[in-house]
């Protein structure tokens, strides 16, 4: 009776043929991340007191960059080359853009041009 108990049954090696390829499939080289992968983030632009803050942010390629207006004055988000473009935000309101190529993108307030920002995408 004790040579029963000890041998494997077909389902105990089924549970281990399944437990070492699912092993297998994770740590597969396919499934690694490459170092050149860009692994997204969020950095956030307030616009306060008329101005953006900060006015020059420098992020990697893939990054979305959220404009809150925290002011108690309507504002809007403008690519200076018109890539982008936000309605008028009022207090509290929030516009989210994706900076997926590098490069220098001015923007500024088309209510108040005189408030004026800089995203730079470069990669890491």
């Amino acid at each position: 009776m004790f040579a029963l108990l000890s041998r494997p049954t077909h389902a105990a090696w089924l549970t281990l043929a399944f437990a070492v390829s699912l092993a297998v499939a994770i740590c597969h080289p396919a499934n690694a991340t490459s170092p050149a992968a860009v692994v997204a983030s969020v950095q956030v632009v307030q616009i306060k007191n008329f101005a953006f803050v900060p006015a020059i942010v420098t992020v990697a390629p893939g990054t979305t960059v959220t404009w809150t207006n925290v002011d108690e004055d309507p504002h809007s988000v403008v690519a200076n080359d018109k890539g982008f473009r936000s309605r008028a935000l009022d207090t509290q309101d929030r516009y989210s853009f994706t900076f997926t190529k590098a490069g220098d993108y001015a923007y500024f307030c088309s209510l108040h041009p005189h408030m004026t920002g800089k995203i730079i995408v470069k990669p890491r």
